[in-house]
């Protein structure tokens, strides 16, 4: 990994073993905060793998978004001793790009793809040789001179990254030997993580205030590390010499952060529900019509969250606010 990969703490490094260190993604599984159950499971395909100097098998990583797939994409390189080559589905826009990928990959390499299920179709269907097999199929030239060419590819593993597995292809989807769920962090976890940025970021902060921000960062290691960030802009301008918990309460709430970590986009979904369709059943589209935001927003973003912590119900007539999310509201 690049140093262009890193995001550290402002200061120079002293040599590359501080830069990891100061690196805010973990580098190696035992760094890795949290998903306890994935790692232990990674970590044994990973050694099997390396006792028989095989490629690891591909690996897609599914759930809500900000909890770690692109780190542990990272990491599983690492720990592999490989290069890692990464891009997004939207970014493959055509056959051509996906060769160009494939064709710079050395025996063993990972690449990954983040957002996999946005693949078009067209470069989906070209991966199922590539995964299987490890060739592919082109054709060279046009017109009459056009010709099928067949493109062998060293071993690699594909590390594939989605919110949404339900919509990925059946074929696509049973390519992969590894498939794991990456559920929403415990609030322990959290706090370790948010201990350790704040420790990349040479900001002192105390137990309780971990804690809240923690608490309040809805599962998610990548919102954590958000609000620490605007917690210690508040520290320092009012001058304190760590970060303690009536700051942290100031500032999330000037953050319109509330206690279980909801947000003004939460908030205005819930609402809407309950003030104008008396808390549904409504369907999600008209709800992304009332709030302004996108369908595929709310669905992805916000939703995942509202239904885990049970203020949200899916029912075959639309999404309905359920007693927990009235209470929280103090609504009857």
């Amino acid at each position: 990994m690049t140093d262009n990969d890193r995001l550290v703490s402002g200061q120079p490094a002293d040599n590359d073993e501080s830069a990891v260190e100061k690196s805010l993604r973990p580098q190696t599984l035992s760094q890795y905060i949290g998903q306890d159950q994935l790692k232990h499971e990674l970590s044994v395909y990973i050694e099997a793998a390396k006792q028989r100097s095989e490629s690891l098998d591909h690996v897609l990583l599914y759930g809500p978004p900000g909890l770690g797939k692109t780190t542990l994409a990272m990491i599983i390189a690492r720990e592999m001793e490989v290069n890692i080559k990464t891009t997004s589905g939207p970014a493959i826009e055509k056959t051509g790009d996906l060769v160009a990928l494939l064709n710079e990959l050395q025996p063993g390499d990972v690449l990954f793809i983040d957002e996999i299920h946005r693949l078009p179709k067209v470069v989906e269907e070209m991966l199922y040789s590539a995964m299987e097999d490890f060739y592919i199929d082109i054709v060279v030239g046009q017109g009459p001179t056009a010709h099928p060419v067949h493109f062998p590819l060293p071993p690699f593993t594909l590390v594939g990254a989605t919110t949404r597995a339900g919509v990925l292809a059946a074929p696509l989807r049973d390519r992969f030997g590894i498939v794991e769920h990456m559920n929403y962090y415990e609030t322990k976890d959290l706090q370790e993580i948010v201990k350790r940025t704040a420790d990349i970021f040479h900001a002192g902060i105390q137990e309780q205030a971990a804690h809240e921000i923690a608490r309040r960062s809805r599962g998610t290691p990548r919102i954590a590390n958000r609000l620490l960030k605007r917690v210690r802009d508040f520290a320092q301008v009012s001058g304190q010499p760590d970060i303690q918990l009536p700051v942290v309460e100031h500032a999330l709430a000037l953050l319109n952060v509330d206690s279980v970590g909801l947000d003004a986009t939460d908030k205005k979904i819930l609402m809407t529900m309950i003030e104008n369709y008396n808390g549904g059943p409504v369907g999600l589209n008209t709800i992304a019509a009332n709030i302004g935001e996108e369908s595929d927003t709310i669905e992805s973003m916000y939703e995942p969250y509202l239904l885990q912590i049970g203020f949200l119900k899916r029912t075959a007539r639309g999404r309905t606010v359920t007693d927990k999310a009235y209470q929280h509201f103090n609504l009857k």
